[in-house]
């Protein structure tokens, strides 16, 4: 991946309309959507895999990646159809290419390579969680950097600081359990099933969120990383517990008790690290964003605060590619381009440019 220098950006700025082609699969949604100019989506296909991972009580590697395989022409096509386009009306290709499962990613960016490779158009990699940070650009048209974004999701608890489109300051991050993770695990202990997220935060409306005294884990002074590993744990412990003494569980209890002290501590850290940043936008992002507790949390400190709080709707709180085209689209204006060698990076880190263009740790 190359990164044009600034009188190559410069000649290569223009007002034309840039309609974008994007693609995500790098966990169990195949999706395809057309964006324009990074905020107007002409279409949003999702293809999600739910049913078939719930008889495994969650998502299987390979089966996705198979999956993907099946579905990811026709979602093409279907965001194509839908927004009344054909590929020479598509100015840009861009595609998750982490993080991700690495099969997965792979499907995705070999489907984006060779429409590049056939069409022309340039291609540009984009990073996951930069597209869930962008999908707040898409819900409210006039948000702008800089602001203070949390990132929650399956796989990442993130702090991230917005200083500009593209440019990132990771100020949080978590020490083990990412949010989301920790809600699906809760989730199958109690016997909700899966996907945990939406089942615990349906249980908790029906719960008593101060029944049981579950902890708020502080990593260290000052310190804005998360830590769910320990409250998870003392889930499982208050359940094994009461069964050995033959105790009834209200699992209804149990979930809005955990799910508030999630909240607690996401929005606690979120609230310091707008403070310490002088940041008066916040913003939430990822599968937990979609959480009715924690936004309206969020949403009652920053009126306290006077702070504005901005939030994607649930559809572009899940994985999906609208939020991809929206990040792809300030990625190109910055110059950034994708070659055929572009590569499913698994494990790519959020941030540092150069550590995530060239793979560096």
């Amino acid at each position: 991946m190359s990164i044009k220098n600034e009188d190559e950006k410069a000649a290569e700025s223009t007002d034309k309309d840039i309609t974008i082609l994007a693609i995500e699969s790098s966990c169990d949604e195949t999706a395809a959507a057309v964006v324009r100019n990074g905020r107007e989506v002409l279409s949003n296909i999702i293809s999600s895999q739910i049913a078939l991972h719930t008889v495994y009580g969650g998502v299987v590697p390979e089966i996705a990646s198979r999956k993907h395989v099946e579905k990811i022409n026709g979602c093409v096509k279907a965001a194509l159809s839908e927004a009344k386009l054909t590929l020479e009306d598509i100015d840009v290709i861009a595609v998750t290419y982490g993080p991700g499962l690495v099969g997965a990613l792979l499907v995705g960016v070999s489907e984006a390579k060779a429409l590049s490779f056939v069409t022309g158009k340039p291609l540009v990699g984009v990073h996951h969680i930069e597209g869930h940070i962008c999908a707040n650009y898409i819900e409210d048209k006039t948000l702008e950097p800089p602001f203070m974004c949390l990132v929650a999701s399956g796989g990442h608890s993130h702090l991230v600081y917005v200083k500009d489109y593209g440019e990132y300051d990771i100020i949080g991050q978590t020490r083990d359990d990412a949010a989301g993770e920790a809600f699906d695990k809760v989730a199958r202990a109690i016997g909700l099933g899966y996907p945990g997220g939406p089942k615990v935060d349906a249980a908790a409306r029906e719960g008593n969120p101060d029944a049981i005294a579950f902890p708020r884990a502080k990593t260290t002074e000052k310190s804005y990383d998360f830590s769910f590993s320990g409250l998870k744990s003392a889930v499982l412990n208050y359940l094994n517990q009461a069964e050995m003494k033959g105790e009834e569980v209200n699992r209804n209890d149990v979930a809005a008790s955990f799910q508030k002290a999630v909240v607690d501590v996401l929005t606690e850290h979120t609230m310091e690290a707008a403070a310490e940043y002088g940041c008066k936008k916040i913003a939430i992002a990822g599968g937990v964003a979609s959480n009715t507790s924690l936004r309206k949390r969020l949403e009652e400190e920053c009126e306290k605060r006077g702070y504005s709080f901005y939030r994607p709707s649930p559809t572009l709180c899940t994985d999906n590619a609208a939020m991809i085209g929206s990040a792809g689209y300030y990625e190109y204006l910055k110059g950034v381009r994708s070659g055929m060698d572009l590569n499913a990076v698994p494990n790519l880190p959020l941030g540092n440019r150069e550590r995530r263009y060239h793979g560096k740790s």
